[in-house]
C-alpha cells in the first residue's frame, strides 16, 4: 500500500472499518486517534479513499452524516493481516445500498463499543478497539445459529499487569424495532447455546473424550449477556425489561440464568454514567442495579 500508513493508524482504521462494518467520521476518530484533531483523521480517512479501501456514503437525515465502510479489496486486505485472519465479513458489508440500509443499527452498536472502549481508558482498563468483535457465528445445531451484536473482550488491569481479570460479554442492542416478546426469545437461543454438545455422526461420546458444550472450546467461561436498549422510553424500557425476566422465567429448569449474569440498560444511561456505574438491571433476582462485570453464580 503505496502511501498507506501500514504500521499505525492507517491500518487500525481499516481494521476497525471491516470489524465494524461502518462507522461515522466522528466515532471512527474516538475509536483510532482520540487524543488528535479530527481533522487528522478525516485526512487518513480521504487517503485511504484514494487507495480504493474505504468508501463512505451521506445519510439523508442528521445534517446529512457521512458513514464510512471498507471496499471489498478492502476487506480482502485486512482480513489476511494476523489480528483480523478469521473474521468473515458480510459480503454486503461494502455495498452502499446495504451500508444505508443497515446504517441505523449498525452505527448504534458502533457508538456501544465506544462506551465500553472510553470506559475502559478512563479507568485504566484493556479494551482495545479490536476487542470488540461484530456478529460471532455460534453454532446451537439444525442448521440454527447465535449470533450476538458483538462479542466484548474486557480486562481489569492495565496491560501487563498483574491481577487483572477477562470478562467477556455477548452484546444485544435492542433498538425497539421487534416486539418485547420476540426480545426476551434471544434468551431460549442462548439457553441452547449453553447447553449445546455437537455431535459427529458415527461418533459416540468416549471416557477419554467425553461430550462437551460447544461454547467451552472457546471460552473458560459462558460469557455473560448484556441488552443495550435504545430507541424507547422509560415505559418502553420496563416493559421489555419485563419481557425478558418474564423470558428467563421460561427457562427456570435450566442452569443457565442461574450460572450467567444476564443484564439489561438503556443505552442513554451507559453514554451519560459509563458501562461499569451500576446502571444494569439483572433479569433475574433483585431489581438491584449492579455494574456489568460483577460476578454471578460459577461466574469469575
Amino acid at each position: 500500500m503505496i502511501g498507506v500508513d501500514a504500521g499505525s493508524g492507517d491500518r487500525l482504521a481499516l481494521g476497525v472499518l471491516v470489524q465494524y462494518r461502518m462507522a461515522t467520521t466522528g466515532q471512527l476518530h474516538r475509536v483510532i486517534a482520540p487524543e488528535v484533531r479530527i481533522e487528522q483523521t478525516r485526512r487518513r480517512l480521504a487517503r485511504l479513499r484514494e487507495k480504493g479501501l474505504v468508501d463512505r456514503i451521506t445519510l439523508p437525515q442528521a445534517g446529512r452524516t457521512r458513514v464510512w465502510h471498507p471496499t471489498a479489496y478492502g476487506v480482502q486486505l485486512a482480513c489476511e493481516w494476523p489480528e483480523l485472519r478469521g473474521r468473515r465479513p458480510s459480503r454486503t458489508v461494502s455495498d452502499p445500498t446495504a451500508v444505508r440500509l443497515k446504517a441505523g443499527h449498525t452505527l448504534t452498536v458502533t457508538e456501544t463499543a465506544l462506551v465500553f472502549i472510553e470506559d475502559a481508558r478512563r479507568r485504566g482498563d484493556v479494551c482495545e478497539p479490536l476487542d470488540w468483535i461484530p456478529e460471532v457465528h455460534h453454532p446451537i445445531g439444525s442448521g440454527e445459529a447465535v449470533i450476538p451484536d458483538a462479542l466484548l473482550y474486557y480486562r481489569h488491569g492495565p496491560a501487563g499487569g498483574e491481577g487483572g481479570s477477562m470478562v467477556r460479554a455477548f452484546v444485544e442492542v435492542d433498538r425497539a424495532t421487534m416486539g418485547p416478546e420476540r426480545l426476551a426469545a434471544k434468551l431460549t437461543a442462548y439457553d441452547r447455546l449453553f447447553h449445546y454438545v455437537s455431535v459427529v455422526p458415527g461418533r459416540r461420546p468416549t471416557v477419554q473424550e467425553p461430550a462437551v458444550e460447544e461454547w467451552r472450546r472457546r471460552y473458560p467461561l459462558f460469557p455473560r449477556v448484556l441488552f443495550v436498549l435504545d430507541g424507547t422510553g422509560p415505559a418502553g424500557v420496563e416493559n421489555r425489561i419485563s419481557a425478558l425476566r418474564a423470558g428467563a422465567g421460561l427457562l427456570a429448569a435450566s442452569l443457565f440464568p442461574y450460572d450467567v449474569p444476564v443484564l439489561a440498560a438503556p443505552l442513554a444511561d451507559l453514554l451519560q454514567h459509563g458501562p461499569s456505574a451500576p446502571v444494569w438491571r439483572p433479569v433475574r433476582g433483585s431489581g438491584r442495579r449492579v455494574g456489568w462485570t460483577e460476578p454471578g453464580r460459577g461466574q469469575a
